[in-house]
């Protein structure tokens, strides 16, 4: 039997999200052409729009339909930073970010960016001193809503004030937070000036329980941005191709089930996750809930287990039938060390000895309960106690 912990890599498909994509691609048309088919597809697409710009608090226009959070990402800072070179090449990059933002941060540093790296505190909280400094006279911010891996929650309004004070413009990477947080554009976003503050936001479908190849980058109306890809005027002309009707049908109604269920399962799964670290720590004392213990996402636990190596720790727990992470899904399978925890200011060995439960509308208290009835044992084999 599985035991499925690793929700934050991927959720199972929705039924609902399932059955919309299926509808929507027995729908024969082109959403650019001008025939009877292309309408219809065109309305589908609008529709699966407007219900996606209802949730995260938009205008339709403002949502551009991708195929995750790393075209997300990429689309907005590229965009962003490509858009404004000329005047200020600065990006104001915190160091716990995700690896599709450091990594795009970094083709941008090789095209003649000026990286600001900002510093996150012991809890994996952003030093919003340091933010606001970094902030002045660069091109673009971009900063976590929610740590992926930590789980910790920052403070998105903050940051959009922030940004709007210094007349530049923020990115959100809302990936993680997507169907766990309120998330309103328009209330991030406040009153902030015509291209400065929050003006994009990524989020992806396979988080929410959409199928993998779906996401949104909300894209505020006056937004300066040059666009990547090239070849049509679809969707305010930044993001050119034929688009997808039955991944935006698909990705609209999983995100609307997901907010319909999230003040439930934010309490449901909060009292999971207490259980299960209290469970782990019971087990195993040594071991240590990383990241905000209050103000976090409420599925995350992100655990340090001292001695032990991560990557056989998480080996011993796969033979138990237990799916968990080491850290970000993106880096699976290369033997780093997190440098989410080494910014939080631990030492590169505890960046080795991390684990990261995440739990999701599936999981239930056999899921808990295998992870506590096999931890204090899997540790003293990790770390050859």
């Amino acid at each position: 039997m599985r035991f499925y912990l690793d929700h934050a890599a991927t959720t199972p498909l929705r039924r609902a999200a399932r059955e919309a994509w299926l509808t929507a691609s027995a729908t024969v048309g082109n959403a650019s052409s001008t025939h009877g088919a292309g309408q219809d597809a065109r309305r589908m697409l609008e529709e699966s729009r407007e219900r996606t710009a209802a949730v995260l608090g938009c205008d339709p226009i403002e949502i551009v339909f991708t195929s995750g959070g790393t075209e997300s990402i990429n689309t907005a800072l590229r965009g962003l930073w490509m858009s404004r070179r000329a005047e200020a090449d600065a990006v104001v990059l915190p160091d716990a970010e995700h690896h599709a933002t450091m990594d795009t941060v970094s083709a941008l540093a090789r095209d003649g960016a000026d990286v600001r790296a900002v510093p996150v505190d012991v809890l994996g909280r952003i030093d919003m001193v340091r933010f606001a400094e970094a902030a002045q006279d660069a091109a673009v911010a971009t900063a976590l809503v929610a740590g992926n891996e930590s789980g910790t929650v920052n403070d998105a309004a903050q940051l959009g004030r922030i940004t709007a004070d210094a007349g530049i413009p923020l990115h959100l990477d809302a990936v993680a937070a997507c169907g766990h947080l309120p998330l309103s554009f328009r209330k991030l976003r406040g009153a902030a000036p015509e291209a400065a503050g929050l003006v994009a936001m990524s989020v992806a479908g396979h988080k929410i329980g959409a199928p993998v190849g779906t996401g949104a980058l909300v894209v505020a109306r006056t937004a300066r941005m040059t666009p990547l890809l090239h070849g049509g005027s679809q969707q305010r002309g930044l993001r050119a191709g034929t688009q997808d009707v039955p991944g935006a049908a698909a990705f609209a109604a999983a995100l609307e089930e997901a907010e319909a269920e999230r003040e439930s399962e934010t309490a449901r799964l909060r009292s999971l996750r207490d259980r299960l670290v209290e469970g782990v720590r019971a087990a195993v004392p040594e071991a240590e809930l990383l990241g905000d213990p209050v103000n976090r996402l409420p599925g995350n636990a992100h655990m340090l287990f001292p001695g032990a190596v991560g990557e056989s720790l998480l080996f011993v727990l796969d033979m138990a039938g237990i799916a968990a992470s080491t850290g970000s899904a993106c880096q699976a399978g290369v033997a780093e060390p997190s440098h989410v925890v080494m910014a939080m200011g631990r030492t590169e060995r505890d960046a080795r000895s991390v684990l990261r439960f995440t739990l999701g509308r599936t999981s239930t208290d056999a899921d808990v309960d295998a992870v506590i009835a096999v931890i204090a044992d899997a540790y003293a084999r990790a770390s050859g106690r």
